[in-house]
């Protein structure tokens, strides 16, 4: 499951790149991902992908392991 968010299922977004002459190329938006360890319901500890705002809201909710 490359470049895909684990916990939200986010992946990339596509669409087109303009010139200033308006011609069109295919471009895509990654996400910023990062390797983070969370713990869950069990106490067992685990490495996901999660997007910065996943992140961020891990931290807010103090379900990150450092």
């Amino acid at each position: 499951m490359a470049r895909k968010d684990m916990l939200t299922g986010k992946g990339p977004l596509s669409g087109n790149s303009r010139s200033h002459a308006l011609n069109a190329t295919k471009r895509k938006w990654n996400l910023n991902l990062q390797k983070v360890k969370v713990m869950d319901e069990n106490g067992q500890l685990f490495t996901i992908k999660v997007s910065a705002r996943t992140l961020r809201t891990l931290k807010k909710q103090n379900l990150i392991v450092e």
